[in-house]
């Protein structure tokens, strides 16, 4: 009898962060106005065009030197690329960068990392789906701890955040990036239990 407590009160926890999660995703578009940074990141996926379109725009407008589109597909082309973006040729040409490397999220940031140390970046602005965010600013966080991340969460016309529960297809996807995320969440927390590095870990007492 007290396993299945537990099991109840484990379920309903889960099911008040999955509706906490689902919540913040509902929030979190239409995306306020960015600060300006040094560049802009559009992560592909579900939605890609609107995501790319979205960070070009913010190029356009001044918020970012250089733009960055992770994960392009390696058929893709940059003229495809660039039809997508809706973009200036003359801006598309200069200042856009294309990643083939990331194949998810993860990728997403190590390619990211790669692109911003190259280019001596430290502020970003972030731009994919609002319900891919989350996740994506875990990644990023971990492999970009000293670099300031601003989101810029995009709707996905495909999937409507705030009535995601009516839909078979809509309570999968929020369920599955809620799991994902669960998941991303707990890898970073027992890596921050681990030992120290050695320039942090605490000065030896003198002896005597």
């Amino acid at each position: 009898m007290r396993t299945l407590a537990v099991l109840v009160v484990a379920a309903l926890i889960w099911a008040a962060g999955l509706l906490a999660f689902a919540s913040r995703v509902e929030r979190s578009t239409p995306a306020p106005n960015p600060a300006p940074a040094d560049g802009v990141v559009a992560l592909t996926g579900v939605g890609s065009n609107e995501r790319i379109a979205a960070a070009m725009r913010l190029l356009e407008a001044g918020k970012a030197e250089r733009m960055l589109v992770s994960g392009v597909n390696r058929e893709a082309s940059r003229e495809d690329i660039r039809d997508v973006s809706k973009a200036v040729r003359r801006l598309y040409d200069c200042c856009v960068d294309l990643g083939f490397e990331a194949a998810n999220t993860r990728g997403n940031a190590r390619e990211t990392a790669e692109w911003a140390a190259a280019r001596g970046f430290d502020s970003l602005i972030i731009v994919t789906a609002d319900y891919h965010m989350p996740r994506a600013m875990l990644e990023l966080g971990a492999t970009l701890p000293d670099a300031e991340l601003q989101a810029y969460p995009v709707p996905t016309p495909q999937f409507q955040a705030r009535d995601w529960w009516r839909t078979s297809a809509g309570a999968r996807l929020m369920t599955m990036e809620y799991l994902k995320y669960l998941a991303i969440l707990g890898r970073e927390t027992v890596l921050g239990l681990g030992p120290q590095d050695e320039d942090e870990a605490p000065a030896a007492q003198p002896a005597g």
